[in-house]
């Protein structure tokens, strides 16, 4: 079998020079890709093809190509301005089995004002969220974020007039942004293994974001303590369970409150792809994380993940420093 590991970073060079704006992404997607593409050549009779820097123009002609020899692809892409939707259409061109989610999964997903309505409607907590843009009457703090993006780019928690002026001047015009409730508590990732079959729940992470008020990712820490993991998985099953077509690796970003029945958790965004708590999770698992994304996928029973004991912080570029 082969399996396609698809970057878009590390695929195209976008952000791999040092000092670009990119930087921290292109070294996310690298590490992601590296690691999973490890964990997948670790599987009895997987080969695994990868896409490095290549040039010329026709970025879905090169994903196509890959994934046309290969039997599955799992696709790794920012959500901004669409670019994994496209990286997975050209997937779905070719004769590839995609190892993500449908086109109306992902459309759902990766539109944050509509996601934030869908879930309303099945009852999953998730903060007040419009497309409006923010005035100086908001009852502050807010969040305001791009309706598409992805590892926190261009968003703003906006706490007086003051934040306002200087998030309007900042935000890029050429961003739809959305509105959102601040929601106070622990940030937190919790990641699913989803196929035909039902969710896999793996070990929830806390999230460590800049204290600017810029939310930038700088990586995480597992396990969560007991009651605090049961409700982050709670949460993130009703998140991932109404949205129709998940399949693979999805990951549910979290806000988890100080009420001890988790009436203050909130669920706040779905990636529909590989995150970065991969890194970390890999570390703690005894078991082949990407094996068994493989097998939920096809459908296949799987025995509950088995965690090794201690304690793991990662960072954002794929480095897990000793605890």
């Amino acid at each position: 079998m082969r399996v396609f590991v698809y970057e878009y970073m590390t695929a195209t060079g976008v952000g791999c020079a040092p000092g670009s704006p990119d930087h921290g992404m292109y070294r996310e997607g690298r590490a992601m890709r590296d690691a999973v593409a490890e964990d997948f050549a670790r599987v009895p009779g997987v080969t695994v093809e990868t896409l490095d820097r290549f040039e010329g123009a026709d970025h879905g002609y090169e994903v196509r190509r890959v994934a046309e020899r290969c039997e599955w692809s799992l696709v790794i892409a920012p959500e901004t301005a669409g670019q994994l939707d496209r990286d997975c259409g050209a997937v779905r061109q070719s004769a590839s089995a995609l190892l993500g989610p449908s086109g109306a999964a992902l459309a759902l997903t990766t539109d944050k004002l509509a996601l934030a309505g869908h879930w309303r409607t099945h009852g999953v907590r998730t903060p007040a969220t419009t497309a409006r843009a923010p005035t100086p009457c908001e009852a502050f703090p807010v969040v305001w974020k791009p309706r598409d993006g992805a590892g926190s780019t261009d968003t703003f928690l906006i706490r007086d007039r003051f934040e306002l002026a200087a998030a309007l001047a900042a935000a890029p015009a050429e961003h739809a942004m959305i509105l959102q409730e601040f929601v106070p508590g622990r940030a937190a990732s919790v990641a699913f293994l989803c196929g035909p079959g039902g969710y896999v729940p793996l070990t929830p992470a806390f999230q460590t974001l800049s204290a600017d008020g810029r939310f930038k990712y700088e990586g995480g820490e597992l396990p969560v303590p007991g009651a605090l993991a049961g409700r982050a998985v709670t949460l993130g099953r009703a998140a991932v369970e109404c949205v129709p077509g998940l399949l693979g690796y999805v990951g549910a970003d979290l806000v988890l409150g100080d009420a001890p029945d988790g009436s203050r958790d909130y669920a706040i965004e779905i990636n529909p792809r590989l995150t970065t708590s991969y890194i970390g999770l890999r570390e703690l698992a005894d078991f082949n994380i990407a094996e068994m994304v493989l097998r939920v996928a096809r459908g296949e029973a799987v025995r509950a993940p088995r965690w090794k004991p201690g304690r793991v912080r990662f960072g954002p570029d794929g480095s897990v420093p000793s605890l």
